[in-house]
């Protein structure tokens, strides 16, 4: 079974760090892309980031430059290093990874449980 485990959000002043981590689970999982959303209170949830298994990576413009992801192959972790942060950056942020289980055709996605994070102004 597959499963998410996020973990870095917080509360953090304006132009500070965070650095978020996703935790893929499952031996038997192959990684196809990994992604980071966000929805802000009262917003529609956003693709912030994409990371592709050929090493296509992808960019809302309002992060380029201050956020990268990138994968820790040693322990199937996604990370989202997000420098500069501004107040608007707030949201519940969300991995999502795609990925077929070995001996199946089937792409199948899956989320983390979310996490906060706040940037104060």
């Amino acid at each position: 079974q597959v499963q998410l485990v996020e973990s870095g959000g917080g509360l953090v002043q304006a132009g500070g760090s965070l650095r978020l981590s996703c935790a893929v689970s499952g031996s038997m999982f192959r990684i196809n892309s990994m992604h980071w959303y966000r929805q802000a209170l009262g917003k529609q949830r956003e693709l912030v980031a994409s990371l592709f298994t050929g090493g296509t990576v992808n960019y809302i413009d309002s992060v380029k430059g201050r956020f990268t992801i990138s994968r820790d192959n040693s322990s199937n972790t996604v990370i989202l290093q997000m420098n500069s942060l501004k107040p608007e950056d707030t949201a519940v942020y969300s991995c999502y990874v795609t990925g077929t289980v070995v001996g199946e055709q089937i792409r199948r996605g899956y989320w983390g449980q979310g996490t906060q994070v706040t940037v104060s102004s």
